[in-house]
């Protein structure tokens, strides 16, 4: 891992950090004290029986922020590994929704997944196939971890001492599990799972005997009645995957493992049989499950949700980290509409980072984000970040596919700004157009003003005219509030301007963004103005109060019919 400096006031600040990474790390500083060890390993892991899914990175996310929390706690004193661990010795049980070739997959069924042919043709198998999404996603965020396979693990010898210990403990084992089974289970489980010699398939088998002194199993093929002794060793056999979870955490010395909230019985039973191994278990941290849009759980055989590709189609990498970050205790919909309100959360963050105190600085997500060390926020003209929601609405009304047309407003509002100097407002640049183009305009909903709201834009539209060429956001949002005091005043007396005056109802601004942007919420007007130009926005109200916008969107509408009617 990089190397590793920290802030004095940061360091000290980390021992009373209320930020939930900090208190997982405070679990390991006690651990430490308890069993002397010397490192911290931290895992994470990974069935490859589907595509790698969103929530896999999640957990790498998590858990390398628990890591970053605890290195500055001891000031990186106790050195630490991350494992992202693949089962990919699981035997293949179903064929997976989300993938091509379907019967090939159906043809090895009950193979470990690392002895089943790749449906996508590019790697050995279909294991080291999803193995290599997996690292390949990882890798693209920058993660320091170790990967590990089951397979290999099993096979090179690395398990061989802690599954003879299994096997001694075998009635131990096998205490822990039998409550949690049904009956009918129960009668026939094994917590070991040999390969069949012929076949190649994971055999989920009642054992015949137990043989501690020779290291083996014997047991029958259901088919044919034929007996076989299988060394338990050298990946002639695998543990059932809880016994197999204990097996992992008492041979590599796991001390921090997170799982999902449907996982905590397993955990519990996984952590009784460490302790029947005579290990203690890891600390833990059970997160919340991610939602798609119908409120399901998602899931990599099914394919719901979202895909860390699309998220990052239409977002950055670091809004999906904060989606990670943020509330991990709690249930969330992982869907397409979150990631335009987390980019923006994230470049908000991003901006406040450097004038906050360093109790501030810790509890501000960045910092664990970036591991410590958030990079600089870009900042266009006077003032910040443009925000994602204003370049959607900027991309909107341009009525443009085109990031070059953005950047031509983005230009005369700050002539210094080009995708060379920003380069990452034009990656936002790229996203709002995709965005727009698959999600926004499609569900945008213009109306035509009332009398009063007509009177209103005319009005506007001719204040602006003294502003012409003004790219000033605060002088363009004084004479926005100026129309609405005259037209929208707030009379409730809850709001009202630095001179007593009367504010501005909420009323007037659902009316700017309803009506000339198709959108029941919409950016601060007067910064929009000034980013798209004050004789666009005069004309942009005419079209809206002639009635073109709303034609306009109708036959857009209806030319997306056409091709699903034919």
């Amino acid at each position: 891992m990089s190397a590793f400096s920290i802030d004095p006031a940061l360091a000290e600040a980390a021992a009373s950090a209320s930020a939930w990474p900090f208190e997982e790390a405070r679990k390991l500083v006690a651990r430490l004290e308890r069993t002397g060890k010397g490192e911290v390993l931290f895992e994470t892991g990974y069935g490859p029986s589907g595509l790698p899914h969103i929530g896999t990175f999640g957990e790498v996310a998590r858990t390398s922020m628990v890591r970053q929390a605890f290195r500055t706690l001891t000031n990186d004193s106790v050195p630490t590994r991350l494992v992202a661990f693949s089962d990919d010795m699981d035997g293949l049980r179903k064929v997976p929704e989300n993938v091509p070739n379907k019967a090939l997959l159906a043809d090895n069924l009950n193979k470990p997944l690392t002895a089943v042919p790749d449906p996508f043709g590019t790697h050995d198998s279909f294991g080291a196939h999803n193995n290599a999404e997996l690292r390949r996603f990882l890798d693209k965020f920058g993660f320091d971890y170790e990967f590990l396979s089951a397979t290999e693990c099993y096979r090179s010898g690395r398990f061989d001492a802690t599954l003879l210990r299994v096997l001694e403990r075998y009635d131990a084992v096998m205490a822990v599990m039998l409550p949690s089974l049904r009956a009918e289970r129960s009668a026939s489980y094994s917590p070991f799972l040999p390969l069949h010699p012929v076949t190649g398939h994971v055999m989920q088998v009642p054992i015949d005997e137990v043989k501690v002194s020779s290291g083996t199993i014997v047991w029958r093929d259901p088919a044919t009645g034929e007996a076989y002794e299988t060394p338990v060793t050298g990946g002639h056999a695998k543990l059932q995957w809880k016994p197999d979870w204990a097996m992992r955490w008492v041979a590599l010395g796991v001390d921090y493992e997170m799982a999902g909230k449907d996982l905590i019985d397993s955990v519990k039973l996984s952590g009784q049989i460490a302790r029947a191994l005579g290990a203690e278990p890891p600390e833990g941290f059970n997160y919340e499950l991610f939602l798609d849009e119908k409120g399901q759980k998602i899931s990599k055989s099914k394919g719901n949700g979202l895909t860390i590709d699309e998220w990052l189609a239409y977002g950055t990498p670091e809004s999906l980290a904060l989606f990670m970050y943020n509330k991990p205790r709690e249930a969330k919909r992982l869907h397409f509409d979150v990631i335009p309100r987390h980019v923006d959360d994230y470049l908000s963050f991003l901006d406040k980072f450097p004038g906050q105190d360093a109790k501030l600085k810790l509890g501000n997500p960045v910092w664990h984000l970036h591991a410590g060390a958030p990079p600089e926020a870009e900042r266009v003209g006077n003032g910040g970040a443009i925000p994602f929601a204003m370049l959607l609405n900027l991309v909107a009304v341009a009525n443009t596919e085109d990031p070059a047309v953005l950047w031509g407003f983005i230009r005369r509002y700050a002539p210094e700004a080009s995708p060379e100097t920003h380069p990452r407002l034009d990656r936002l640049v790229h996203h709002a157009v995709r965005y727009f183009r698959d999600f926004v305009r499609p569900a945008k909903t213009y109306r035509a003003p009332s009398a009063e709201e007509a009177a209103a834009l005319a009005d506007l539209s001719d204040t602006l005219a003294t502003q012409g060429g003004s790219t000033d956001p605060e002088a363009l949002q004084a004479a926005v509030y100026e129309v609405g005091r005259r037209h929208f005043p707030d009379l409730s007396g809850k709001s009202k301007s630095p001179d007593g005056r009367p504010g501005v109802s909420q009323t007037w601004f659902t009316t700017l963004y309803g009506i000339l942007l198709g959108e029941a919420r919409g950016p601060r007007f007067g910064s929009f103005v000034a980013l798209y130009g004050v004789e666009e926005t005069r004309a942009l109200i005419a079209r809206a109060l002639s009635g073109a916008l709303a034609e306009e969107h109708a036959a857009f509408l209806e030319s997306r019919k056409a091709p699903e009617a034919a």
